[in-house]
């Protein structure tokens, strides 16, 4: 981790940067004047999942004390936080690509910092690791944006999935989410959104938001195929995509039959067995599309073996070959440090903080990614941060010391409150004799 505080990473000023990201957003003229701006709507959205508030009613009854919103006009700038029925009001008609400029905040100060260069990969290259995941499953609750599932019993579930790109690093715990891509019913359409549509939009928001950007996609097996590959090398992107030997029959035949390098790599108490071939036709469809193929067999120390194999356009040589391995496997951390994190660190991921009819149920998924990117770029380099963290020994305990200080104290900056955390203040209480 980062040693020092960055003026640009720290709690308030990625709160600053976040707001004044939100204040761009414009709205469509309304007949009568609204009580409260979009932004202090947004950032009290933000601010439900900065404090992992179990649900808006919890933190809608918070929000009457008036230190509570004191120190939301302190942490978040919210100048006057809405009701939770009228937080959701306003938030299900925000577009949710229009959020796309807080995640580029965050980013920009990860550059200022200099601290981008910690997930530097490979020449200059970033690793950015895409996957889905469900957020929203009903059987009651739905919207015209919803995906259908129709169950052998004759019930109907709806649900809404998201696709995500992080910045990743092989040898870092800490992950950057970039942006979110839902999957969902588009206006008019009949059949279900999938991941492969998701992950072109992604692909082509993620190119257009960082257009000079060198970065290396990691993706699961879905998308090693012709048409994903060629969108890849359109938008200048790099890959390492996960190749099965049931999808790949052709691919692997051919690689079988041809001669490849190997080395055997000793690390950890792990042997690691590499093999790879470079210039391999993809299919026997699209031979001219030419792929380097890698595979890895691992041994653990009790004997145990696992396989792994992947495509990539990126040249496989014996100095490059295990960190390539290292760079395909940090995909597994959108699931672990990402997705898992959101679901059982204390972001209550699957809980339904409120669907509404248009746009609500995605534009919180954003909200609570962006609390997310916050915290991971704070482990990653406020130590004041770090320090709370340290006391609490774990996440969870962290945010329920923070929430008691922000419902029970008045607080005048981020520092303060980790301060607090660090070496809580003593408090005498006396029984009033009268």
């Amino acid at each position: 981790m980062l040693k020092g505080t960055r003026k640009h990473l720290s709690a308030q000023s990625l709160q600053e940067e976040i707001r004044r990201s939100f204040s761009r957003i414009r709205e469509k003229p309304k007949k009568r004047a609204n009580q409260y701006t979009l932004a202090d709507c947004l950032m009290s959205g933000l601010a439900v999942f900065g404090l992992k508030s179990p649900s808006l009613l919890d933190f809608d009854q918070g929000c009457e004390e008036e230190r509570v919103r004191y120190n939301l006009k302190q942490l978040y700038g919210v100048g006057k936080a809405p009701c939770d029925t009228q937080l959701r009001k306003r938030l299900d008609e925000v577009k949710p690509e229009l959020l796309g400029r807080a995640y580029k905040a965050g980013f920009r100060a990860l550059q200022r910092s200099k601290a981008l260069p910690l997930f530097e990969f490979l020449e200059g290259y970033y690793l950015v690791s895409n996957d889905g995941t469900g957020v929203f499953e009903s059987d009651k609750i739905h919207c015209k944006n919803c995906c259908k599932k129709e169950h052998r019993d004759g019930r109907t579930s709806y649900y809404h999935q998201v696709m995500s790109s992080v910045l990743v690093h092989p040898e870092r715990s800490v992950v950057i989410p970039l942006f979110s891509e839902p999957i969902l019913k588009r206006d008019g359409r009949r059949k279900n959104d999938c991941e492969r549509n998701a992950s072109k939009r992604l692909l082509t928001k993620l190119r257009k938001m960082h257009p000079w950007l060198k970065m290396v996609i990691v993706e699961d097996s879905l998308h090693s195929n012709a048409p994903h590959i060629r969108l890849l090398k359109r938008l200048n992107y790099r890959y390492i995509i996960g190749a099965k030997p049931k999808d790949h029959a052709w691919l692997f035949s051919w690689v079988n039959a041809s001669p490849c390098q190997k080395q055997t790599i000793q690390r950890d108490g792990k042997s690691y067995e590499l093999r790879w071939c470079n210039d391999a036709p993809l299919n026997e469809s699209n031979e001219r599309l030419r792929v380097n193929f890698l595979e890895c067999c691992e041994t653990d120390s009790k004997g145990k073996e696992r396989t792994f194999t992947w495509v990539s356009d990126i040249p496989i040589t014996a100095g490059n070959a295990y960190l390539m391995m290292r760079g395909a496997r940090a995909r597994w951390k959108i699931e672990n440090e990402t997705f898992n994190t959101l679901k059982n660190q204390g972001y209550h991921f699957e809980h339904n903080f409120g669907h509404g009819h248009k746009q609500l149920s995605c534009v919180m998924t954003h909200l609570m990614q962006l609390a997310f990117m916050v915290d991971q770029l704070q482990q990653l380099c406020c130590p004041h941060f770090q320090k709370a963290l340290e006391k609490c020994q774990n996440k969870r305990r962290l945010w329920e010391r923070m929430r008691h200080f922000v419902y029970n104290t008045r607080i005048e900056c981020w520092e303060a409150l980790f301060k607090a955390i660090v070496n809580p203040p003593t408090v005498h209480l006396r029984l009033d004799s009268s």
